[in-house]
């Protein structure tokens, strides 16, 4: 049995602001593109709004991402100082 006893806070949550800007590139690509070109065709004021876009939200995403991986790292490791953290069952694969 293993024990995950503490979380390094910033390396976690570093770690997760990254994964989550690059899924919000991938979620939100076709999203701002498509919004981008019905922009330009009916509301031409609000065209760059889909570049814009691809940088800000991702951007936002990810910093939100590692505020709350953090807070949750904090909270956790509290906690499983009182309680002794999650416990793993692993075994080694064999070929």
């Amino acid at each position: 049995m293993i024990r995950v006893k503490k979380f390094g806070v910033l390396q976690t949550a570093k770690v997760v602001a990254i994964i989550y800007v690059l899924v919000s590139l991938i979620i939100i690509m076709p999203f701002a593109l498509l919004g981008s070109m019905l922009t330009e065709e009916f509301f031409p004021e609000f065209a760059d709004f889909g570049a814009a876009a691809l940088l800000v939200i991702p951007i936002m995403y990810g910093i939100i991402g590692f505020i709350f991986t953090a807070i949750g790292c904090v909270v956790y490791n509290l906690i499983a100082s009182f309680t002794g953290g999650i416990e793993i069952e692993m075994e080694t694969a064999t070929k």
